[in-house]
């Protein structure tokens, strides 16, 4: 593909357009299968501990120099085709005013939870003034990045609004449930709110230069399809279809969604990651055609021999090697006691068993 058939949108092609993680993303092929590991840029690394050792998560977030440290960190150690913007998914939140913090060992706690109309008003829009760093810290990024790409972040309307119904993380989601059953009128408003909010934290990173981005709905793998088809699938799809037009590819990931992947890709991913509960060829079938998958080794794998890993690993390959577009990732978050080396050495697997 030359330069001029590159479709533009309103970025243009960047250094890494020509990356093997984008190209996957794309379906195009690809020298070898692209890896990368959500949460690679974490509390694994002992280099993420020793700059973040007494800065609260929602402070490490803001400061764009340690921002970007923290998100090259895994890139350079581990050889990974991508790098993702380190971040919260409560960031934009905190950004436009909403009473949060990050708890550790509980998580994002909301000092005012959403269970009424009047509650809406805690969030307003989100402008670019109020990330600035973000902003600032992508251009650091991308001018170290070069060729190697970075994935935008940002978590999705239905997980936001669990959190912010809930109050702070939990295992049922009753509240949360509870407002998507009993007004679901008010519901739609929150979730198009969130939408609004994500799709702008989501423009803002692009346009810093981000090269695709990653959409997060950790929580939506609670609901049952019809009620994701009805009450979640409109907010999503309205943020999908508010970066379309950039051009940049867009994954779609959640928790426990093996029911939900058709789902996930209909309401306009690109991409759709897969966790470990489902095989990456019956994943296929779920999604359809014309879309790229992700995924999907159990991360308390890399707890195991590297034999086991490698085994584990070459599963996986194997299952994908008839798809159109494979980026091998793991079916969630790196776990923080994992040995980095353990990631290291899986990357150089992956790169080495499927090189063309």
């Amino acid at each position: 593909m030359s330069a001029n058939d590159r479709p533009m949108g309103k970025q243009q092609p960047t250094a890494a357009y020509d990356s093997t993680f984008l190209k996957a993303c794309r379906r195009e092929p690809v020298p070898h299968t692209p890896v990368w590991f959500m949460r690679q840029a974490g509390r694994s690394l002992p280099e993420y501990r020793k700059v973040r050792e007494g800065i609260p998560m929602l402070e490490s977030c803001m400061r764009p120099e340690l921002v970007a440290e923290i998100t090259l960190q895994p890139v350079r150690r581990h050889n990974v085709d991508a790098a993702i913007y380190f971040s919260d998914i409560v960031v934009p939140l905190k950004a436009i005013g909403v009473d949060l913090d990050i708890k550790p060992g509980v998580g994002p706690v909301v000092e005012k939870p959403i269970r009424s109309r009047a509650d809406l008003a805690q969030l307003r829009d989100l402008t670019p003034e109020d990330v600035e760093y973000v902003t600032e810290a992508i251009g650091l990024l991308t001018a170290e990045l070069g060729e190697t790409p970075l994935i935008g972040f940002a978590g999705a309307p239905f997980t936001l609004a669990s959190y912010l119904v809930e109050g702070g993380p939990s295992r049922n989601h009753e509240h949360t449930k509870a407002l998507m059953y009993g007004d679901p009128q008010l519901w739609a408003e929150l979730l198009d709110r969130l939408a609004e909010i994500t799709a702008a934290f989501l423009k803002v990173q692009i346009e810093a230069g981000a090269s695709a981005v990653q959409l997060f709905d950790s929580w939506v793998g609670a609901l049952a399809p019809a009620d994701y088809r009805r009450s979640v699938m409109p907010a999503s799809t309205k943020v999908f279809e508010a970066v379309k037009s950039y051009g940049v590819p867009r994954v779609h990931f959640g928790v426990g969604t093996g029911e939900l992947l058709g789902l996930l890709g209909e309401a306009g991913a690109d991409v759709v990651g897969v966790d470990w509960r489902v095989p990456l060829d019956e994943a296929a079938r779920r999604v359809g055609p014309g879309k790229a998958l992700q995924g999907n080794l159990d991360p308390a794998v890399l707890f195991s021999t590297t034999e086991a890993v490698e085994t584990k690993t070459q599963e996986i390959l194997d299952a994908a090697a008839g798809l159109e577009g494979h980026i091998f990732n793991l079916g969630h978050g790196v776990l923080p006691n994992t040995d980095p080396d353990a990631l290291t050495r899986l990357t150089e697997y992956v790169h080495t068993r499927t090189a063309r």
